[in-house]
């Protein structure tokens, strides 16, 4: 089974939309990085989401459902050759998810719910468990426990941000070291979501300052992460999710690279 979180000597990229949109689209920003990965060398796998069950409003958009999102998400898998990375939230959910899906995601607000995480753990797939907004580095090893209990052949554990006052979220660079030895996972920085402001958008749904992105993922890289999660869109600003969150795709390229200079500029320094 091929590695998707370790085996490279570079940094993983996780991208793509928020949420599956028409085949077109998801296309489209698959071959962007089909062609980002190979010229940069590194493992890419396409995150988006047939639903997003936890929207702050009843009406907010969800994506295609399961049905019709894992078929969108097979075309862009033989389209593009890449792996494909989606969430999960319900347990009857897993086995079709994982027929189409390399790698199975929870959500930051499930990672505790115990019979889901082992679930997956059973469907023999790659599983990333996002931290919980909440959730202490050592309190992620619970979640991990879990998803190994079930056999997952992979876990990463992301690091997406912890709430703070005012309603934005915080993100403590020492987490990749204390999530790495709590979890003995690799850790994912999430750039898209720490930037997300819940609760301060539009009609109530959530915010984001996509200006912060770039800046908060060179840290991460100088800090130690082993993957890089970025969700990109062609035009972010009339995405149907997480649209404030997202990297304009013609940018994505750019920033990606820098990125990865940080990360061996870090690991040179570590080792002289």
């Amino acid at each position: 089974m091929a590695l998707h979180f370790g085996g490279s000597e570079f940094p993983f990229l996780i991208a793509g939309p928020c949420v599956v949109e028409s085949d077109d689209l998801n296309v489209r920003v698959g071959e962007a990085l089909a062609e980002l990965g190979a010229r940069l060398g590194i493992h890419v796998i396409y995150k988006a989401s047939y639903d997003k069950a936890n929207r702050s409003r009843l009406k907010g958009a969800r994506g295609p459902g399961l049905e019709r999102g894992l078929g969108a998400l097979a075309k862009v898998r033989g389209a593009t050759g890449l792996p494909i990375l989606t969430d999960v939230h319900e347990t009857h959910q897993v086995p079709a998810a994982a027929q189409v899906a390399d790698v199975l995601q929870i959500p930051a607000f499930l990672c505790r719910q115990t019979d889901l995480l082992v679930a997956v753990g059973r469907a023999g797939r790659a599983v990333n468990v996002k931290k919980g907004q909440w959730m202490s580095p050592d309190g992620m090893s619970g979640a991990v426990e879990k998803v190994r209990a079930g056999g997952a052949p992979e876990i990463a554990v992301t690091e997406r941000g912890s709430f703070f006052g005012y309603g934005d979220l915080v993100v403590d660079m020492r987490n990749f070291a204390r999530l790495r030895a709590a979890c003995g996972t690799p850790v994912v920085y999430d750039a898209t979501h720490s930037v997300q402001q819940p609760g301060q958008g539009l009609d109530g749904a959530s915010g984001g300052l996509r200006e912060f992105i770039p800046p908060l993922l060179y840290a991460a890289a100088a800090a130690g992460a082993d993957g890089f999660f970025v969700e990109t869109h062609p035009d972010p600003d009339h995405a149907p999710s997480d649209g404030p969150n997202m990297v304009p795709l013609h940018q994505l390229a750019g920033i990606v690279t820098v990125a990865l200079e940080v990360w061996q500029r870090a690991r040179e320094a570590v080792r002289a």
